[in-house]
């Protein structure tokens, strides 16, 4: 199947006769590869939000310090990701993850060892800007280059990695809180991250563009309109709009464990939650996937943004356990679908040299926000002692994402 082409026909069309498509079945295999790492990537930053309570406890500090490392660790992949984004290019990406691989087994066991400081570097050094900024963004350009026709359900794969990660690893986190402590727990994650993500790395070749076997087909010349405006202009409005989009996504994750916990619903239960949220939105994030193949990013970002906005008011509104649960599916349906197709606007709006900086540029755009969001919330309970007005705060920023995407979307009609 064809990408749908954009209105300024900046999108080359492989659906004509003659047309080489880099999809292969090694293309899959890469892609399994990668699921498979992020499996890891995203589940070692589950620790703290997971023990968030018992951390806080232990420092003797406010829930913003461990919900501070948690934001730091997604703030420092996004700003990693400038700079391994193009060192992925110029080294190859196989000894690229290899270095981010370690430096997450070093930044969990230093926010193990010590206290408030050894918990924040820990996090957003070692562990986000040299470990995840190292591994996530350069894997999903990675992972785009592999693919023309299925893009859009490739990214929704390999970005289900998260989720995965997401529904497998917080009861076990749980369970090691409970019977190790926060700090072993923690130590044991980063030893396992470290020698699970070293030979899956060394399995990585370069993708059929990067080798020259095959042209990737980005769109063309540099100088045409994107939505209707200059490239300049067009990809500004893309980064604001995921910053507005994330920082509302990072609330419930963030949180949900230590949210369920004031509410008196046990800790087994309360990270049982955050599995059911995290998973739902794995098997959800593959029908965006597909949505996104077939009408475009741009349409399915607007429609996840708004069950994403839906969801929120639902968890301002609901109080016991069985609520709660049902909530937070639909929180997932919501925020699943929104940054593959993000992706996917990105690959099919610019020329495909450019990805490797204007993807990780991007991304760091969002997850700015999604460290705004979780830190946010955190400082706002402390202060308000609830979470509602936060998710309030975020529900504008949700409205302010909607409104813009739905604007650009309009203006790729024209």
């Amino acid at each position: 199947m064809a990408i749908p082409a954009t209105s300024n026909n900046r999108t080359a069309s492989l659906s004509e006769p003659g047309a080489q498509s880099v999809e292969t079945k090694a293309s899959w295999v890469a892609a399994g590869i990668v699921l498979f790492i992020f499996t890891f990537s995203y589940g070692a930053p589950l620790v703290a939000p997971v023990a968030l309570k018992p951390i806080a406890a232990d420092l003797g500090s406010d829930r913003w310090v461990p919900a501070l490392a948690n934001s730091l660790a997604w703030l420092g992949s996004g700003a990693g990701a400038l700079a391994f984004g193009r060192i992925a290019e110029r080294i190859g990406i196989r000894p690229t993850v290899v270095f981010g691989a370690v430096m997450f087994g070093a930044g969990l066991a230093l926010a193990s060892s010590g206290g408030s400081w050894q918990l924040l570097v820990g996090h957003g050094l070692l562990m986000g800007l040299l470990g995840g900024g190292a591994i996530n963004v350069p894997l999903i350009v990675y992972i785009s280059r592999w693919f023309d026709r299925r893009r859009g359900s490739a990214i929704a794969l390999i970005a289900g990695g998260q989720y995965i990660a997401g529904g497998f690893w917080p009861p076990l986190i749980a369970l090691g809180v409970t019977h190790l402590g926060w700090r072993l727990t923690m130590l044991l994650f980063g030893i396992a991250t470290t020698l699970a993500i070293l030979p899956a790395a060394l399995l990585l070749r370069p993708s059929p563009t990067e080798s020259g076997s095959v042209v990737d087909p980005g769109a063309g010349r540099r100088d045409a309109k994107v939505l209707g405006t200059s490239p300049r202009t067009a990809f500004a409005l893309l980064c604001l709009a995921g910053f507005l989009c994330c920082t509302p996504m990072a609330m419930p994750p963030a949180h949900l464990v230590a949210m369920c916990s004031d509410l008196g619903i046990a800790p087994a239960q309360s990270a049982l939650m955050l599995s059911v949220l995290l998973g739902t939105a794995f098997v959800t994030r593959q029908f965006w996937g597909w949505l996104s193949d077939r009408v475009g990013g741009l349409y399915t970002i607007a429609a996840a943004s708004t069950c994403q906005a839906a969801a929120l008011v639902g968890f301002m509104l609901t109080q016991d356990e069985a609520g709660l649960f049902a909530v937070s599916a639909a929180f997932a349906l919501g925020f699943s679908g929104i940054i593959p197709a993000y992706v996917v606007v990105l690959r099919q709006a610019f020329p495909a040299d450019e990805a490797g900086w204007r993807v990780p540029v991007w991304f760091f755009c969002n997850i700015c926000g999604m460290a705004l969001g979780g830190w946010l919330a955190g400082l706002m309970y402390d202060r308000l002692g609830s979470y509602t007005l936060a998710f309030a705060v975020g529900l504008i920023f949700n409205i302010g994402n909607i409104a813009l995407i739905s604007w650009l979307a309009a203006r790729q009609e024209r």
